[in-house]
């Protein structure tokens, strides 16, 4: 069996407010000098 993982993110051009929102939660806590982008990630196991 193998596994095939896929990682899919928006264009640099594509608002992304969940990326937006969890840099300014950082942000508030300390974290400085970072940029969050939120993807998704599938991870599919093929027979064969």
């Amino acid at each position: 069996m193998s596994r095939v993982v896929v990682n899919v993110m928006p264009k640099p051009e594509i608002l992304d407010p969940q990326g937006k929102a969890v840099t300014g939660a950082l942000q508030r806590l300390g974290f400085q000098g970072l940029s969050v982008r939120q993807g998704k990630r599938f991870e599919i196991e093929v027979d064969g």
